[in-house]
């Protein structure tokens, strides 16, 4: 399951982060509200996570924004307010729940476990490209009715590029989504490291190549 954060205090965006990865969730981190609404809009998420102060646009415009365009990932909005009527207002934007700071990470992470419960299908659909099937639940790929052994990173990859199949995923869009922006040093390959280890072990073999370089732009996986 994929969680973004949309949090500008960027010690409790890593605090966060690092809990959630430990209980085995991805997670993708954005500084301001702008950032976090255009990852929300092009991404599929499971949940988010929403600061209401944020710098570009606040919480509040970001979690309208989201409703709007049909956007229905759960929302659980964090805040240092705790007036009745800032509580009304947040959840009056489109937000599921609402999480006071301080808090405890437990508190939080119970929230999270319970609007994952409720907001994600108890069987999400399978993901299919060609005779290239993942399924969400399992976290099980084949190829052609063969298994395909992936390690975290790779699953990562694989399911982003087939969540986004037909469609050009450029290096910024991977990088951020996969590893966040934070991790890399400038001109780093491990993109294209990581692309070779899944073409090998997802097109090698078969005369259908399903994963393509896009020259000057990123990668795409189409049939």
């Amino acid at each position: 399951m994929i969680i973004l954060i949309v949090e500008d205090e960027k010690k409790i965006a890593s605090f966060v982060k690092r809990g959630l990865k430990e209980e085995g969730y991805a997670v993708d981190v954005a500084y301001d509200g702008e950032k976090g609404l255009n990852l929300a809009e092009s991404n599929s998420y499971d949940l988010i996570i929403l600061d209401i102060m944020l710098p570009q646009k606040d919480g509040l415009t970001v979690c309208k924004s989201l409703r709007k365009v049909k956007v229905t990932t759960p929302v659980l909005m964090l805040t240092a307010k705790d007036t009745v009527e800032d509580k009304v207002n947040g959840l009056d934007s489109g937000a599921d729940d609402y999480l006071i700071k301080p808090f405890a990470f437990e508190e939080l992470l119970a929230r999270v476990r319970a609007l994952l419960r409720r907001g994600r299908p108890l069987s999400p659909e399978k993901l299919m490209v060609a005779d290239l099937i993942l399924d969400p639940v399992t976290h099980q790929v084949k190829r052609g009715g063969k298994i395909i052994q992936l390690t975290y990173t790779e699953y990562r990859l694989l399911s982003y590029l087939m969540s986004n199949a037909n469609r050009v995923l450029t290096r910024t869009m991977i990088e951020d989504h996969v590893w966040g922006y934070d991790y890399f040093e400038e001109f780093s390959n491990i993109i294209d490291v990581y692309i070779r280890y899944l073409r090998k072990k997802i097109d090698e073999g078969f005369n259908k190549k399903l994963i393509h370089t896009i020259r000057g732009k990123g990668y795409i996986i189409k049939e």
